[in-house]
């Protein structure tokens, strides 16, 4: 077994860039998106590896600031934790590692609400090259969303139920990803 070192000066707790901003308002008459267009960045050098291109956990580390900026779409930010004692967790994810990612490649990503019913949310994610337009990476995840305080599964207020179903009636009309529910394996 390795041992791995200490981290210097480690943070007392992992933020994504947008905690603190809270949320848009929700505008009922606005158009939708398909996919929603919610974020971009570029290749940090601390998400870079020693094979000299973005490491596999910074994939999941891209793709949960993508869904933060998603929780902020919808009305989900600190204050509707800390008021109401309710998010949203991960309880599966899968990632699809397609292209290599330099250092400081410009990153543009999607999301498409696939799914979803009272208490769970069907996620997909698509990291594109914001330059050449290259399907980098996909991510896909069941999010559920919980009563923090009982630690289960709790349904979600219908307001947040209405603007998800305003998303998914939006999303409906796109092609499912072909990297959407694909079991892994070795084929044979």
């Amino acid at each position: 077994m390795t041992t791995l070192p200490e981290q210097p000066s480690k943070p007392e707790r992992l933020s994504t860039p947008l905690e603190g901003t809270g949320h848009r308002p929700w505008d009922p008459q606005a158009p939708i998106d398909a996919p929603l267009q919610l974020m971009q960045t570029q290749v940090q050098a601390a998400w870079v590896d020693y094979n000299g291109h973005m490491s596999e956990s910074c994939y999941l580390l891209v793709f949960g600031d993508n869904s933060d900026a998603f929780f902020r779409t919808i009305g989900i930010d600190e204050a509707y934790r800390d008021q109401g004692g309710h998010s949203l967790y991960t309880v599966q994810t899968q990632i699809h590692n397609l292209r290599e990612a330099a250092l400081h490649a410009p990153l543009r990503l999607t999301l498409q609400l696939l799914d979803l019913d009272d208490k769970r949310l069907h996620i997909f994610h698509a990291m594109y090259h914001a330059t050449s337009g290259e399907l980098l990476a996909t991510g896909e995840q069941m999010l559920v969303h919980v009563n923090m305080q009982a630690g289960r599964a709790a349904p979600m207020p219908a307001d947040l139920q209405h603007r998800l179903q305003a998303i998914h009636q939006a999303h409906a009309a796109l092609p499912r990803p072909k990297q959407a529910g694909q079991a892994i394996g070795i084929r044979r």
